[in-house]
């Protein structure tokens, strides 16, 4: 009697085994597809990173381009209060 019942839980044993590989070799196969679905989604934020970092750019260059013309005319209004 006792070998029957360990014939039976070592059966079980190994049917839950084998089934939870299979559940496990159905997950591996869904991991490059989130994978790169991750990338992706990286690389899209990455992009956009850049783009918002590049307009930004360019906005403090005009800002400086324009201060910079600013102080050029208030020297040249000092100046010509001066003579």
């Amino acid at each position: 009697m006792k070998k029957l019942i360990l014939n039976i839980a070592l059966v079980l044993a190994l049917v839950v085994s084998v089934a939870s590989c299979r559940e496990t070799k159905e997950g591996a196969e869904d991991a490059p597809d989130a994978v790169e679905n991750a990338a992706e989604e990286a690389g899209d934020a990455t992009e956009s990173a850049l783009e918002k970092a590049g307009k930004a750019i360019d906005t403090a260059v005009e800002e400086t381009k324009e201060a910079g013309e600013a102080a050029k005319e208030a020297v040249e209004e000092v100046t010509n209060d001066n003579n």
